[in-house]
């Protein structure tokens, strides 16, 4: 198109007039700006033609109309100056032809920095490999990741990405994570753990049995949670729409009233020239361009920092929050209990109650013997190996541990055994953990305290959301001591503790009542209500899928410094928004009446191809302000857990279980 309008201008008489130069005589030289401006006008055009066209049949006029207006009317100005039918200075040509090119060169930024945004899209696509290695009939053969089948076996080479999302059966490898998570620290993943498609293997092989292929996959579904965001609408889209109506009857109200003044003051010829500046600087192509570039740049680098945005209107609304609601367990806790402390008794040492107890409950699947395996091998103990292993519901374990009969059990073995707790059991309790005594042919050696425990980050993510103003809430349906232990330790302004399952939402709406715009945190289908009812629902992706289907926003590790995240970018997008709305709408108010030329009669009259350039310079300065979203950093310090990943259990308290699964050992008569 600039090809083209290179010698539209160059051989245009007004042009040639205008810097002073003189042009060959000869009568082709008149006819190659009307026909190459003819040429632009229905090629270089047809975009804002045919979006004109579309607006009026949908009675929704806009950007496209104005352009229309614009570019018709001085096309047709200048085929009447060509054939001397109205005066010869209506030459328009090479106006004309600036114009298309300066529109279709922001139209051009306008569509590049939206396909930067869809960018995201693209690259999680690219994450998967173009092959996957299939293990058929002890052969390995090689087939595209949308030919695997759930059930399949594949081997996943060391630096490959997964093909398909599925379940270690073979090997152990470091993960590279960041693209589900937004953490760059690999994660250990072992048997019969769950891996995402397109994580990478970074050390190590493994054989993977695939459990979900095609949108069933967790890159499908952030895929599609990133795609519905951005084609959804907002509060400011709506408003921005709005401004972009009202401006169109703005300027055509503009250029009436120009074409009519200057008419009367006995210059037609001006009044067109002003008429067509005025519809050509008024174009609110700027505006159209504010809004949807600054929600879709925030919901790509939202989505490559590990959050995603379901809802539009929820971004639009966390930077508003001031009240947020924590669901205790598995987001400010782990979720499962932990060994976090020890009292030894009769000249043993916490080292040696561990390894006791680890080794009686070996051969346990119980989660509490889960957790003390777990702390002993944290501390790299040797423990022995047992034998003659027996367990008794609401009782404990028992196990011959080296020629010593080891049992570890809570108040109804000690009861059986007629014996009575240590002292420091009255104050673990208070604090709401769970008690263990340890015995050793038949004398207690020792207690353990398990607690659910506490994520190192909830602390920094408690004090970081105090610093921005926010108050900080937490609920669950644990004793109040359990509740006020944690409330304590992280600095927790609230505790709701004792709310069942569907009491969660009335919760809610009570600090609703009080004023307040809360954002509730949640990970569990006991949580799902509750996320519905607040003004923002945040779901942890290590969560359920109900929790998640009733969030607007979708936090992809476990980590709840990623809700600082969210309001980072929600305050950031408003700013964007706003600046970019006063830019679109401030720079049509003013230029619009220099085009008309209120300025004339001190000598100021704006050309029309200026004002081209100018309507085309606001279009460039909207998209790069919101180009600066890229600048901002959506990734915690730390992260854990996978998004969507469905073969990972929820870990809800145990008032959330139901008391039918708390272990019965651990119970006071």
């Amino acid at each position: 198109m600039l090809a083209l309008a290179v010698p539209v201008v160059g051989f245009n008489e007004m042009f040639a007039h205008l810097l002073g130069y003189h042009l060959p005589d000869a009568e082709w030289v008149w006819w190659v700006s009307p026909v190459l401006g003819t040429v632009i006008y229905a090629w270089g055009g047809w975009p804002f033609l045919t979006g004109a066209l579309s607006e009026v049949r949908s009675r929704k006029p806009g950007m496209m109309l104005l352009i229309g207006l614009a570019i018709t009317v001085a096309f047709v100005a200048s085929w009447g100056a060509t054939l001397h039918l109205i005066d010869h200075e209506l030459n328009f040509w090479w106006e004309l032809a600036l114009l298309v090119v300066i529109m279709l060169l922001g139209h051009w930024i306008e569509m590049r920095s939206l396909a930067q945004t869809t960018s995201a899209l693209d690259s999680l696509a690219a994450l998967l490999p173009d092959e996957a290695e299939k293990i058929d009939g002890g052969q390995v053969v090689k087939v595209a990741p949308a030919d695997l089948a759930v059930g399949d076996l594949v081997i996943v080479r060391p630096g490959s990405a997964v093909p398909a999302d599925g379940r270690i059966v073979d090997g152990s490898a470091s993960m590279d994570e960041s693209m589900v998570t937004g953490e760059s620290k690999t994660v250990r993943r072992q048997v019969g753990d769950s891996v995402v498609a397109g994580t990478v293997a970074t050390d190590s092989g493994l054989r993977v049995e695939v459990t979900a292929t095609g949108e069933d996959t967790a890159l499908a579904g952030i895929q599609k949670l990133v795609s519905d965001a951005q084609a959804s609408s907002s509060r400011a889209q709506r408003i921005a729409d709005v401004a972009a109506a009202w401006l169109f009857w703005f300027a055509l109200g503009a250029a009436a009233i120009t074409a009519v003044v200057w008419s009367v003051l006995g210059l037609p010829d001006t009044a067109v020239v002003r008429t067509i500046t005025v519809l050509v600087i008024a174009c609110p192509h700027a505006l159209g361009l504010a809004i949807p570039l600054v929600v879709s740049i925030a919901t790509e680098r939202a989505a490559r920092g590990g959050v995603l945005i379901k809802d539009r209107l929820a971004l639009e609304s966390m930077r508003t929050v001031d009240a947020v609601l924590f669901d205790k367990t598995g987001t400010l806790t782990k979720g499962e209990p932990t060994v976090t402390g020890i009292e030894p008794v009769g000249g043993r040492t916490d080292d040696e109650v561990l390894a006791l107890a680890a080794a009686a409950e070996a051969d346990s699947e119980h989660p509490l013997a889960r957790a003390i395996i777990g702390a002993a091998k944290e501390r790299n103990l040797d423990v022995p190996s047992a034998r003659d292993f027996s367990s008794s519901p609401a009782v404990g374990v028992k196990a011959t541990v080296g020629g010593t009969v080891v049992e570890v059990g809570g108040p109804y073995l000690l009861e059986q055994r007629h014996l009575g707790e240590l002292p420091v059991a009255e104050q673990w309790r208070s604090e709401g953990a769970i008690i263990l005594h340890v015995l050793a042919d038949g004398e207690v050696i020792g207690a353990l305290r398990l607690a659910d425990e506490i994520r190192p980050e909830s602390r920094d993510a408690v004090d970081a959301l105090h610093a921005a103003g926010a108050q900080v809430v937490m609920i669950t349906g644990d004793a109040q001591a359990v509740a006020d232990t944690v409330a304590a330790e992280l600095g927790i302004d609230r505790v709701f503790a004792g709310v069942r399952p569907e009491d969660k939402a009335a919760k809610v709406a009570e600090l609703q009542g009080e004023g307040r715009k809360v954002a509730m945190v949640g990970d569990g289908v006991n949580d799902a209500p509750a996320l519905a009812q607040a003004d923002v629902g945040i779901a942890i992706g290590a969560g359920t899928d109900v929790a998640i289907g009733s969030a607007g926003v979708i936090l992809a590790s476990s980590d709840p410094r990623s809700v600082l995240s969210v309001i980072d970018l929600s305050r950031a997008s408003y700013r964007k928004m706003k600046q970019n709305l006063w830019w679109a709408a401030g720079y049509n108010l003013i230029s619009v009446p220099l085009a008309a030329g209120v300025l004339a009669p001190i000598g100021f009259v704006l050309p029309m191809s200026i004002g081209a350039i100018l309507m085309s310079a606001s279009t460039v300065v909207v998209a790069l302000n919101a180009q600066l979203l890229r600048r901002l950093d959506l990734r915690p310090e730390t992260s854990t857990g996978t998004f969507l990943n469905r073969t990972v259990p929820n870990h809800p308290t145990s008032a959330d279980r139901g008391t039918t699964e708390i272990r019965k050992d651990t119970v006071s008569p």
